[in-house]
């Protein structure tokens, strides 16, 4: 979801197919050492934007933390090392606001990084992601490259994946409202209280920022950060519980049964809104609103998930 929403901004300002170097997943496991540093010395790309990732919601990360730590680690170990080796001086590595502690004063600004523990059921994908941050840091620090990080809020839209166990909280509200709708169920069951806030960000505003941070002159980037604090927030300021997305989503849907929450299962974090000032003051705002957003996300869910 993430690098289509990218190419699709790249392509729009104006480049070609030819200038872009792609693999899908079958055909390039990132997670092979030898395969990526295969890739990298024969293609010797000038830029690198490093969107892939294993992601998931609750279930997910609670379910395979051993497939999240150990997957995203060598994803992003072996694109970083093996760029460095075939002398890419610009890379983009993309993270995830679950990076910041559980407690974390809210809106959590990038100054929040390992501060305090982080929320269990997603700790092993966090590390991994602190870890991409620390990677782009520290090649900075000893080669002189011009790696850069943002943290993206939650994001969601066009090619998003929704599995019914292993999606994000949208597509997932998404697949069971539309679902309940057509088989004319009296209501929704939701993991949770309902009552935790969450920040969501269409994923082409998403794309919009990581092009404009890998765009941005690097004396300008570097001081508006760190060697060791050189990541930026990407969020749209505006968090919502997910008791009142599932009943915007139910709405969008055209779904008019009741929505019910199961408190005996895990809510996560009690709240996950970014401080998003410093891209903000550096030229970058979204643009879609969440309503708009999902009205999007649903006609793509439509689209393509649906007989």
């Amino acid at each position: 979801m993430a690098g289509s929403a990218i190419l699709r901004h790249l392509l729009a300002s104006g480049l070609g197919l030819q200038d872009f170097v792609m693999r899908t997943h079958r055909e390039l496991d990132l997670t092979n050492q030898a395969a990526v540093r295969a890739f990298f010395q024969e293609e010797k790309p000038d830029q690198v934007y490093l969107a892939a990732a294993k992601v998931g919601g609750i279930y997910a990360n609670n379910t395979y933390p051993a497939e999240f730590i150990y997957q995203n680690l060598m994803v992003e170990a072996n694109v970083i090392h093996e760029a460095w080796q075939a002398g890419v001086q610009k890379l983009l590595f993309l993270g995830s606001s679950c990076i910041y502690p559980k407690q974390a004063v809210q809106p959590m600004g990038e100054s929040a990084l390992l501060t305090g523990p982080l929320e269990s059921t997603n700790e092993p994908y966090a590390l991994a992601k602190i870890a991409g941050i620390k990677l782009c840091e520290s090649y900075n620090r000893q080669y002189g490259t011009d790696y850069r990080s943002v943290m993206p809020t939650n994001l969601y839209g066009i090619g998003d994946n929704y599995h019914p166990q292993n999606s994000h909280v949208i597509p997932a509200l998404i697949r069971r409202i539309h679902e309940a709708r057509i088989n004319g169920d009296s209501e929704v069951m939701i993991w949770g209280t309902g009552t935790p806030r969450r920040e969501f960000l269409y994923i082409d505003d998403m794309a919009t920022a990581c092009v404009h941070v890998m765009n941005l002159d690097k004396d300008i980037y570097e001081a508006h950060s760190s060697p060791m604090q050189s990541h930026i927030n990407v969020g749209s300021g505006d968090d919502i519980t997910i008791n009142e997305l599932a009943l915007t989503i139910a709405k969008v849907i055209g779904y008019e049964g009741a929505i019910q929450f199961d408190p005996a299962k895990p809510d996560g974090t009690p709240r996950k809104l970014m401080d998003s000032t410093l891209l903000n003051n550096l030229g970058w705002h979204a643009c879609v609103s969440l309503e708009e957003g999902l009205t999007l996300a649903c006609g793509d869910f439509l689209k393509n998930n649906t007989n």
